[in-house]
């Protein structure tokens, strides 16, 4: 599972490929990722803003960005976590989501930057 570690607050991801969703004959491959923020700081973080960028295996990339995630900006408290799920769909089998949150010390009013690592988005019939 990809991980990293920004400011003590750390970004871990697993993909699921949604074969249900997907409609392979019509270059429509749908991914799910579930994220999972862990705060190590001594103060609450609360994630503001995300920022994407997704590669599919035919060289074209997308960014996507917005305020907060599945329409929340969640408040994480110290040593605790907030997980969520949400889905990505591709043109090709094989692709790749980056990224990172801005987020903010509630205390302090300062915010920075939150790397989310690199993860593979693969068909699972890619493997065969």
């Amino acid at each position: 599972m990809p991980n990293t570690t920004t400011q003590s607050v750390r970004v871990s991801v697993e993909t699921m490929y949604q074969p249900h969703y997907s409609k392979p004959f019509q270059n429509e491959f749908v991914h799910a990722y579930r994220i999972t923020i862990e705060n190590f700081n001594d103060f609450p973080v609360q994630l503001l803003h995300r920022y994407w960028l997704i590669w599919d295996s035919s060289d074209i990339a997308r960014r996507v960005e917005g305020e907060g995630v599945i329409g929340q900006q969640p408040i994480i408290a110290p040593y605790n976590s907030f997980q969520y799920v949400s889905a990505c769909p591709l043109q090709t089998e094989m692709g790749n989501m980056r990224g990172h949150y801005l987020m903010k010390n509630t205390w302090t009013e300062d915010t920075f930057k939150v790397e989310i690592p690199i993860f593979e988005l693969i068909a699972t019939q890619k493997y065969n």
